[in-house]
């Protein structure tokens, strides 16, 4: 069942792969298994975000919290999207590799949406983004994770050393 959790915690805006993979890696899943149900979660609402956000854009305006929270989001990625006008594509690609607050797939999908970019275009680009983003949130994750482990047998008094 971790496996769930993994790809639901990469689903939401607010963690993406950023919090599953240190999640998977507090769990001791595979990393292998743990990069793949990221970047998998990370990815399913993508699509959604550029392909039928704009159908549902009026709706979404018109509920009162939801629509106050989307209007957050819209004025947060109006503020980021700097660097995919200098850099186009590619500045769609960096936005989403680098796994820090306020950057991600979700917001790089929003400015995707808001430029009025081709989609399958964008989609193609967030994807390498992501798997870029996975890399590296999985090299942070079980390398600084795994040193951590190891530190309570070091200062384990009752260990003899031969």
């Amino acid at each position: 069942m971790e496996w769930l959790k993994i790809i639901l915690i990469s689903m939401f805006p607010f963690s993406e792969l950023r919090g599953a993979i240190p999640y998977a890696a507090l769990m001791n899943v595979n990393p292998l298994e743990a990069y793949i149900l990221s970047v998998l979660g990370n990815f399913l609402p993508i699509p959604l975000i550029l392909f039928i956000l704009h159908k549902a854009e009026p709706l979404i305006e018109r509920i009162p919290i939801v629509g106050d929270v989307y209007k957050f989001f819209v004025r947060r990625a109006e503020k980021k999207k700097e660097i995919v006008e200098r850099y186009g594509y590619f500045g769609l690609t960096l936005f989403v590799a680098v796994p820090l607050p306020v950057t991600g797939a979700w917001t790089g999908s929003l400015i995707a949406f808001l430029m009025g970019l081709d989609k399958r275009k964008s989609m193609a680009f967030i994807f390498v983004g992501i798997l870029i983003a996975g890399l590296i949130v999985l090299s942070a994750s079980y390398g600084i994770l795994g040193i951590m482990k190891m530190l309570p047998s070091w200062f384990n008094t009752s260990t003899s050393i031969p």
